[in-house]
Order: C-alpha cells, then structure tokens, then sequence
C-alpha cells in the first residue's frame, strides 16, 4: 500500500512539474526579450519530471520482481 502511496506522490509530482514548464513555455510566448531564458527553465522543470517519471517506473519494477521469480 505504501507504494502505491508512493507512486501516486511521484505521478502528482509530474504532473506539477509539467505544469510549472508550460507556465514558463506560455510566458516565454508573451516575453520575446526573455524567451530564450523562460525556456531554458521549461527544459529544466521538464528534466525534473522526466527524472520524477524513472523514479516511478523504478519503483514499479522493483515492486514487480518479486512477483517474477
């Protein structure tokens, strides 16, 4: 139970990080002076959530091999 506790911190996780990048893509389209800076913070918050996306299906896998021998 406590992992999928777990699972559901790091999917809220995602989809939190995602959002914050899309703010920053949105502003980046209104802020032409500052785009190429607003888009390098949407790159690394999507980063994060990519990283927050492996921790998730490592743990999945973790939790799985068990089961499989």
């Amino acid at each position: 139970m406590n992992g999928q506790a777990n699972g559901q911190a790091i999917l809220e996780n995602v989809r939190r990080y995602r959002g914050i990048a899309s703010l920053y893509r949105q502003t980046a389209a209104f802020r032409p002076g500052q785009s190429w800076s607003l888009l390098e913070q949407a790159r690394d918050w999507e980063a994060r959530a990519l990283s927050e996306l492996e921790a998730y299906f490592a743990t999945r896998m973790d939790c799985a091999a068990p089961l499989a021998a």
